[in-house]
């Protein structure tokens, strides 16, 4: 599937995620009911995907987990928080880094209007 299309597939689904649920739940919340709606909407969809390390030729096994990995190209971080930090855009992008993904998402349900919380990355 073409990169954009299935990223505008994946921001209906955020759409329609936020819509049900509105802000103010926790991270968990907003993670299950996206992965249901991409789900049913037939798009393969990882969930917490370990994020292997390698450091001077070795794997490091850290614990690091991708929130989703979406058709095995677009890597989405969610958060539910009152405020972005850049700390989260470091880490969308870290991620991206570590499993050669170019397109990242990272999405704050916690808004009143969703498109506020949508941050696109790409490397």
């Amino acid at each position: 599937m073409d990169s954009e299309i299935l990223y505008k597939k994946v921001l209906d689904c955020c759409f329609e995620v936020h819509k049900a649920l509105g802000p103010g739940l926790l991270e968990s919340a907003y993670k299950k009911a996206l992965v249901i709606e991409l789900q049913n909407k037939n798009i393969k969809v990882d969930v917490e995907k370990e994020m292997p390390i390698v450091y001077k030729g070795r794997e490091i096994q850290c614990g690091y987990r991708a929130d989703l990995i979406v058709e095995d190209s677009i890597i989405i971080e969610l958060k539910a928080v009152l405020n972005m930090n850049e700390i989260y855009t470091s880490q969308i992008l870290t991620y991206m880094k570590l499993s050669n993904i170019r397109l990242g998402l990272l999405i704050n349900f916690n808004v009143k209007l969703l498109k506020e919380g949508i941050y696109r990355r790409i490397i």
